[in-house]
């Protein structure tokens, strides 16, 4: 990865820390899960509104790094709008980026602005900051009945 693009990354994530999306508590959510990421102590509580298999609203609260909550930030912004099986297979899409599985380029994926995130699987211990969200993300969508954790 070119160095301006890498710096171009890092102002996206940066962006999406100091200011998340959707970031607060969903009165009218039908399914929630809380997410902890116990190497970096990143705590986060993701809500969703699922309506007709559709995810029609997703908010998230917490504390943790600026992967962490740049990744839940983009995701909210990303999983809006889609049915359950297109979250489900963002989700894999975005785990196989970060895991080194799938390629960065935007032809190589549907990713789009969560390619950000490309560089994440040169630190493994980030891999685990990057996909709290996303994990937690997916156990609300199931109806999981539990805490999610990265251990």
């Amino acid at each position: 990865m070119d160095q301006e693009l890498r710096e171009l990354y890092q102002q996206v994530i940066l962006d999406h820390n100091k200011s998340p999306r959707n970031y607060h508590e969903m009165e009218d959510r039908s399914q929630e899960a809380e997410g902890y990421n116990p190497l970096c102590g990143d705590i986060l509580h993701v809500y969703l509104k699922v309506e007709d298999n559709i995810v029609k609203d997703v908010s998230f609260q917490g504390s943790g790094c600026a992967i962490s909550k740049a990744s839940a930030s983009l995701m909210t912004s990303i999983i809006k709008g889609k049915t359950k099986e297109e979250a489900e297979i963002i989700f894999k899409d975005f785990h196989d980026l970060i895991t080194g599985k799938l390629g960065e380029n935007s032809d190589e994926n549907n990713l789009g602005k969560l390619n950000v995130f490309a560089g994440v699987k040169e630190f493994p211990v980030r891999v685990k900051c990057a996909s709290l969200a996303w994990h937690t993300m997916r156990s609300a969508l199931n109806k999981e009945d539990k805490k999610v954790t990265t251990e």
